[in-house]
């Protein structure tokens, strides 16, 4: 089986969905004859990619047998090949934000459920990457049955790596003597719960807690998701925690990998946001992966990234004082912290490494043909 998949968010640009893209297209491509098409340029040079791989494709086409595409964006173009390879089959990846844009109240939210989500549809299968996906997406129509949820994957090798409190100490330019790390990654989104955390939680933690976030930036211009970095910031300075809060934009990944295995704790504090979802839990499981005891709020795809008890803890979301509660007894136990993280990344890898993932994906493709 050959398989053509077509990614248009890809690294080096940073993210969730080319982080996502680029391991199941390097595992698939180990398990099966697999080619990949990606914009590694961003979102600036879609205008360019889009209608260059649209015709690109139709060209190559007729020597593979699937197309997976790395989005719902990209769903159109799908339809659009169809109409001259009608027995291709055609696949997309389906994120919890292909779904939620759909409710956005702008032109491009409303083009996009117009257009992109007829398109969605009309293909022959959709990997749904959390369980909470499939209900948003019957919500607009979608059939259940056309849906498939598969998790998403990591890179052990690329993520695990031997961190010193000293590595963190550099990374952060500060003493750490005495202090407990707790750490955050992700975009800057109200419903990552950031700003809620840094408001709710922090005011109730020891002195000694030191939280730091890290993540991407969105754009101003960019479509979906509002930029929660100056709200993070101003309620930074609004409780004054300039000591106790660190927040980093747009940190390269070596530093990101610093945070994730040397930390004491890492948090996913989500909340709910109407016209937001989080489709899975990728950052919660490299934590875990790292040795990491991860606390992740009940919620939508966290609850399929974090096995309560096996890899982290889930707890309510919003509850600021179940949050305070029980990050101050994960820190005040180093023995528990120390093993109950070596069973966490041993679940994690052996679950969600993207080679297990990658033949849920090349099960679904060959079963698309039965």
């Amino acid at each position: 089986m050959k398989i053509l998949f077509i990614s248009r968010a890809y690294p080096p640009i940073l993210g969730g969905i080319e982080n996502q893209n680029f391991g199941i297209g390097k595992a698939l491509s180990e398990i099966a004859t697999t080619r990949t098409i990606a914009n590694k340029s961003g979102k600036k040079n879609l205008p360019f990619f889009l209608p260059w791989v649209a015709l690109k494709v139709l060209f190559i086409l007729p020597g593979h047998e699937v197309v997976l595409l790395g989005d719902g964006v990209l769903s159109p173009l799908a339809v659009f090949w169809k109409m001259f390879h009608r027995k291709k089959k055609y696949i997309s990846i389906v994120h919890g934000l292909d779904i939620t844009f759909a409710h956005k109240k702008s032109i491009l939210g409303r083009i996009y459920r117009a257009v992109n989500i007829p398109a969605l549809k009309k293909l022959d299968r959709l990997i749904m990457v959390g369980q909470e996906t499939i209900a948003e997406a019957q919500k607009l129509g979608i059939p259940e049955e056309k849906c498939k949820f598969i998790p998403n994957g990591f890179d052990a090798d690329e993520i695990i790596a031997k961190k010193t409190k000293e590595d963190l100490e550099r990374l952060l330019g500060m003493n750490l003597s005495g202090k407990k790390v707790i750490f955050r990654g992700g975009r800057f989104t109200k419903h990552k719960g950031v700003e809620w955390f840094i408001r709710n939680v922090m005011p109730k933690l020891p002195e000694n807690c030191l939280f730091v976030a890290a993540g991407g930036g969105i754009a101003k211009k960019t479509a979906g998701d509002e930029n929660y970095f100056p709200k993070c910031e101003k309620a930074v300075q609004d409780l004054g925690l300039e000591n106790r809060v660190k927040l980093m934009l747009n940190l390269p990944r070596p530093q990101i990998k610093i945070l994730f295995n040397a930390c004491d704790l890492y948090i996913s504090p989500n909340i709910k946001v109407p016209g937001s979802l989080e489709g899975f839990g990728i950052t919660a499981i490299e934590a875990a992966a790292c040795g990491r005891v991860v606390l992740a709020a009940d919620l939508e795809g966290l609850k399929d990234a974090i096995k309560n008890e096996q890899n982290g803890f889930l707890l309510e979301s919003g509850k600021a004082d179940m949050w305070a509660d029980k990050i101050k007894d994960i820190l005040a136990d180093d023995d528990f912290r120390n093993d109950f993280g070596k069973k966490a990344s041993q679940f994690t890898i052996e679950n969600y490494s993207w080679n297990k993932i990658a033949k849920k994906y090349l099960e679904v493709i060959e079963n698309t043909f039965s």
